[in-house]
């Protein structure tokens, strides 16, 4: 192909009347709405998925006992044609969409089943009949072509995305839609405990003290500000109080992750936090609130291994109290398990789903 290099006549035609090969065994009659179906042929218009209104028959085509394109219908792709409705409609109703019911009814949407854009309805004539506009159907037809399934032509999944910005991969609405929505029904917060705010029973924390002691406190350290235990049977634990979120799903579990450091002497000392956890329901008897928690999962290493380490817990969606709600805390080391092992506790929080939000 190379580009003109001189004038040129080319053809023309008004595109109203046009001739359309008719599928196999089908009877197209005159006057009927036409569809293609999915392999470009004509059919007599129907609810059918995966077809496509193309215009009026202006002459009966039987290809009954033919083959695909044996022979041709002539349709016309213009114009206002008197149409019946398959459901009763008022003057109200003009300047509404139409949708294929059969090759001789239209109708409402909501009324039909694939919603088979036709037309739409520019006069009223009574509550069966009105003038039909087809040419905006016939429009989107051409515009739709390339559309593997017709019917669908003005879904989601047939809609370009226009992304400036770059923000996502997908080239069209369902897929941008599914991204979309997957990371609203997926998205975590997070609830922070700061630990100024923890406490030995309501009584504020003092410096640490070295030796053993069931007694925590706070302490700096290399590794910063946190509170630490020192090797002891039984140590005593620390509280604290969150609020719930307005936006916290408490149908999904959440997970209190617990950062800390762990300094110890003994070879794969296994320590673990021990939680216990109140619901503060709104209404709800004072300290009545069902207890939920247990032990976090193990810190491990030992002296030759003095990273910052992660341990979680499950708060399980049981036991969980929507908005507005707090959650009451206390944390210790399990009992048995700080060996000779020094524990600093260097953060605390809790992850949540979030949910979506509809007021």
């Amino acid at each position: 192909m190379t580009a003109l290099a001189e004038d040129k006549k080319t053809e023309y035609r008004e595109g109203v009347d046009i001739s359309i090969p008719v599928d196999d065994g089908d009877t197209i009659y005159a006057g009927a709405m036409v569809s293609v179906n999915a392999a470009g042929y004509a059919v007599a218009a129907g609810d059918t998925a995966s077809t496509l209104f193309v215009g009026i028959a202006r002459e009966q085509a039987d290809n009954s006992a033919g083959q695909d394109g044996d022979i041709n219908v002539t349709v016309r792709r213009r114009g206002l044609f008197k149409m019946s409705f398959a459901t009763a409609i008022t003057i109200a109703n003009v300047g509404d969409s139409v949708y294929i019911a059969d090759d001789n009814n239209v109708d409402l949407v909501g009324n039909v089943t694939h919603d088979i854009f036709c037309g739409i309805i520019a006069e009223y004539i009574d509550t069966t009949h009105a003038w039909i506009d087809i040419e905006p159907a016939i429009r989107q037809s051409d515009a739709a072509a390339h559309i593997a399934d017709g019917s669908a032509a003005h879904a989601a999944s047939a809609i370009s995305v226009a992304d400036a910005g770059l923000f996502t991969d997908q080239t069209e609405v369902e897929a941008a839609l599914q991204e979309i929505y997957q990371h609203l029904k997926s998205a975590k917060g997070v609830i922070q405990i700061p630990m100024p705010v923890i406490t030995d029973a309501g009584v504020a924390l003092a410096a640490f003290s070295n030796g053993e002691s069931a007694v925590p406190g706070y302490c700096v350290t290399a590794k910063g500000l946190g509170i630490r235990w020192n090797n002891h049977a039984t140590p005593g634990a620390v509280g604290t109080k969150v609020i719930v979120p307005p936006d916290m799903d408490v149908t999904s579990n959440a997970v209190l992750h617990i950062l800390a450091a762990k300094d110890g002497a003994t070879v794969g000392d296994a320590t673990k936090f021990t939680v216990a956890a109140y619901n503060n329901v709104k209404a709800a008897a004072y300290d009545a609130d069902s207890t939920f928690g247990g032990d976090t999962s193990a810190m491990t290493g030992d002296a030759t291994t003095k990273h910052v380490q992660e341990v979680t817990l499950t708060l399980a969606l049981a036991n969980l109290a929507a908005y507005p709600a707090a959650v009451e805390l206390t944390i210790k080391p399990k009992d048995g398990t700080l060996g000779t092992d020094d524990v600093i506790m260097l953060a605390a929080w809790i992850e949540y789903k979030k949910k979506l939000l509809t007021a």
